[in-house]
């Protein structure tokens, strides 16, 4: 079994020159320490010293020089929108306060789909919205940045 050495952030490496794929839904990009299966099967070995969530569009880089491009696996979420951007910001302010992982842009916010946050956010005047799409939320105030290199 391989050794994943270095995470290459997306942008910064050539996709061309993968030769595996990793894809897998947020709680299977979301690791520590894990034996990942690639799309051939070959199964390689992450270990980090905290959790990360591994990104779309990033590289694992393994031992023998060979890279894995990983994709985020569509999944069941909700997307938010709002009346204003005022009120999204309210409403990711309540969405943070139940420290739920989410995906923020400027028209909206996805999280993985749970009926009870959507009562609240309907009860806050939210529109919600069930969506299938990659989850790749904010990774929190001392996660990796996309300009960080390595693990």
């Amino acid at each position: 079994m391989h050794d994943i050495v270095e995470i290459l952030a997306a942008g910064s490496w050539n996709t061309e020159d993968a030769v595996e794929r990793f894809t897998a839904d947020y709680e299977g990009r979301h690791r520590r320490r894990a034996s990942l299966t690639l799309q051939s099967g070959e199964r390689v070995m992450l270990e980090l010293e905290h959790p990360r969530l591994l990104r779309e569009g990033e590289a694992l880089r393994l031992d023998d020089g060979r890279l894995v491009s990983i994709h985020a696996l569509p999944e069941q979420l909700m997307e938010v929108t709002a009346h204003t951007p005022l009120h999204l910001l309210q409403l990711a302010w309540h969405i943070g306060n139940r420290h739920l992982p989410a995906a923020i842009e400027s028209s909206r916010i996805l999280v993985r789909e749970d009926h009870v946050i959507a009562e609240m956010l309907h009860g806050l005047g939210a529109h919600v919205h069930r969506i299938e799409a990659a989850f790749d939320p904010e990774g929190g105030a001392y996660a990796p940045r996309p300009h960080d290199h390595g693990h």
